[in-house]
């Protein structure tokens, strides 16, 4: 396994500066943020791939660069919005051979309004949802990459809250291809009962990781057993990128970079032990 850094949490004053530090760190690529736009998601990559492979992209932008998760939104404008900026990330995704964009469909709770005996919220949104993977899957597929849905914990997100609920959401879209599910440790230790046996129960599914600890900081911060995680992921045949999308420990930049070299090395362990 592959030890990834989001772009936007390392500390530095610059993306060379910042990706820099991240090579000398012994770190295998770089998540960038899809905040900002596509042309900064250009320019970031740009300066990234001299240095580091991008292997992936998080979150959506429409074409204002402003953050757009209107996916399951009632209003067609906004989720067209939203279903454009993804098509746009996916195809430069394509481009830089990353593994796909990491893609929460909602934040906060359901929009659609409740038909009954029609359709329930939970019915609408499960039918935007496969229109989503319907339209966006085969996009990702054409250009060899994935969309990879993220659940997140009930404080964020009432739709996916369970690696099952994003199997459960791909199954009811009949599997399209360019679809899989990322794994983020932070979220799974809020929604889970058993993290490790979640993973084996969605194995070849999960594409992607993201890894926090329970307090959201850096790996080894906190309480979650890496090695378990990892020995489970190892289980299912995953070898992928284990990507830092968390908060980093200290005050100043220096204090920032000395805890996530500890943690950096904490992870690296966890993966050696298992592998």
């Amino acid at each position: 396994m592959k030890i990834v850094l989001q772009l936007g949490l390392i500390p530095g004053d610059s993306t060379l500066e910042k990706v820099t530090w991240a090579r000398d760190a012994g770190v295998d690529g770089i998540e960038l943020g899809a905040w900002g736009g596509i042309d900064q998601l250009r320019r970031n990559a740009d300066i990234c791939q001299n240095i580091l492979p991008v292997t992936s992209i998080c979150g959506n932008c429409d074409d204002t660069g402003a953050g757009s998760f209107d996916f399951l939104d009632p209003d067609p404008i906004k989720r067209r919005k939203s279903l454009d900026g993804s098509a746009a990330i996916l195809e430069l995704c394509g481009e830089l051979k990353a593994i796909g964009q990491v893609i929460p469909p909602i934040f906060g709770p359901a929009r659609v309004p409740n038909l009954s005996p029609f359709a329930s919220a939970l019915e609408l949104e499960h039918g935007l949802m496969t229109a989503m993977l319907h339209e966006l899957g085969p996009i990702a597929a054409a250009h060899n990459t994935l969309v990879l849905l993220e659940p997140l914990n009930r404080y964020e997100q009432h739709y996916l809250r369970k690696l099952s609920d994003g199997i459960a959401a791909i199954e009811r879209a009949g599997t399209p291809p360019g679809v899989a599910l990322l794994a983020d440790t932070f979220h799974m230790h809020i929604e889970e009962t058993d993290s490790p046996q979640s993973i084996l129960n969605a194995a070849d599914i999960i594409k992607h990781v993201h890894v926090a600890d329970n307090t959201r900081f850096e790996p080894g911060s906190g309480d979650i057993d890496f090695t378990a995680i990892i020995k489970a992921l190892r289980s299912t045949g995953y070898d992928g990128h284990l990507a830092y999308e968390c908060s980093i420990s200290g005050d100043s930049a220096t204090e920032k970079q000395h805890a996530l070299a500890r943690s950096i090395a904490y992870l690296k362990a966890a993966i050696d032990q298992e592998s």
